[in-house]
């Protein structure tokens, strides 16, 4: 049941939460979190844990990638990144690191505008993939429709296993009357490699969005804690109605397909092990973390974080964030923590959560009860 307010005479709203205002509640059963399985599989590719690395330059460099791969995950690489504008981005890693820690500072983010201004090489985009491809692990990239036309078939000859498209806002149906838009459909039809796409933050988007063949849909704007979307544009969806509702249209769609499973990806706004698991919660099926992962020594961003909308031409919504580091990314993600406050040993606590509730594997941790319970402290 939904329930409308009032905000005026002339409008009503629908009331929404985040994950800040949810918890979990145990049941009558436990279990040992060693019988808890936390694996994830879309399409043939099955991973050890339920989390994609953000396709954001300070979570991810070819390197990293490679290492999320090895330790279970999935790494996206940002195919408009400075990785592929910049045959050694590691000076201009260094200078981003310096900028002003000033995040409404005209100038630095007139600076990160410049640095992102240079062209993208298709030549780039090739070499990044090989070097993920031969180390073996499952090599997905990410490119925003403004750009897929021009470069997925360097994408696809380079050899990417999962194709991702993602920008804040990503539809089925984008209407111009200056440019062809991508037609997803057509797109997502003619190519032999799963596609996750979005942002989407309601049923109604995602469910088009299914519609179009993706193998997954994120839900979200991306970059969760670097984003200044809803103070730049006015925009915001509050994380666990979004989510929810997406599970619901992955429900139907489900049905209306005869049986065809489209998974639900969280990103964005979940900076800690709690946050994945009130996530996963509410109907997520894996998590795609940027910040949580830009705390790892291995990092690029160097304890700075930042999204591709902090450097738009026109209209930049984005901070640089600093969040520090934690620990290398082992650590951050499988243990063992030293820390109290959820940054590290993530796929732990979530394994506990579950156990602590009585689940053995995430597809049943979705059932879980929830609470309204907002945060009144840090507790």
């Amino acid at each position: 049941m939904t329930y409308e307010i009032e905000i005026g005479r002339a409008k009503r709203g629908r009331r929404a939460y985040s994950l800040d205002d949810l918890a979990v509640v145990p049941s009558r059963r436990t279990r040992d979190p060693r019988d808890v399985s936390v694996q994830w599989q879309i399409d043939a590719y099955q991973f050890e844990m339920p989390v994609i690395a953000a396709p954001m330059d300070s979570a991810m460099s070819p390197a990293t990638a490679i290492m999320m791969g090895k330790l279970g995950g999935l790494g996206v690489l940002n195919l408009e990144g400075l990785w592929t504008r910049y045959e050694d981005p590691e000076p201009v890693l260094e200078e981003i690191a310096g900028l002003s820690t000033d995040n409404f500072s005209p100038a630095a983010t007139r600076r990160m505008q410049e640095i992102y201004e240079a062209p993208i090489q298709a030549e780039l985009i090739t070499s990044r993939l090989a070097e993920m491809r031969d180390a073996g692990v499952t090599v997905a990239g990410s490119l925003t429709p403004q750009h897929t036309q021009q470069f997925y078939k360097t994408v696809l000859a380079a050899g990417v296993d999962i194709f991702v498209i993602r920008g804040t806002t990503v539809s089925a149906e984008h209407v111009s009357k200056n440019e062809e838009p991508l037609n997803l459909k057509q797109f997502i039809y003619e190519l032999d490699v799963p596609v996750i796409v979005g942002g989407a933050a309601g049923y109604t988007p995602a469910l088009h969005l299914m519609r179009t063949g993706a193998a997954g849909v994120l839900v979200g704007f991306g970059g969760g804690a670097t984003t200044t979307t809803r103070r730049a544009l006015g925009i915001h969806s509050p994380m666990a109605s979004a989510i929810s509702d997406v599970a619901a249209a992955r429900r139907d769609y489900l049905d209306e397909s005869g049986g065809r499973y489209v998974h639900v990806i969280a990103d964005g706004g979940m900076g800690t092990s709690g946050d994945i698991v009130k996530a996963i919660a509410v109907g997520a099926d894996a998590v795609m973390l940027g910040s949580a992962l830009a705390r790892a020594e291995e990092a690029p961003g160097k304890g700075w974080h930042w999204g591709q909308e902090a450097h738009h031409h026109e209209l930049p919504r984005g901070d640089r964030v600093n969040v520090g580091t934690v620990g290398p990314l082992e650590e951050v993600l499988w243990g063992p923590s030293h820390h109290t406050d959820g940054t590290s040993n993530l796929i732990g606590a979530l394994r506990r959560a579950m156990a602590t509730t009585g689940y053995s594997d995430l597809k049943e941790f979705q059932r879980v009860e929830v609470v309204l319970s907002p945060y009144l402290s840090n507790g």
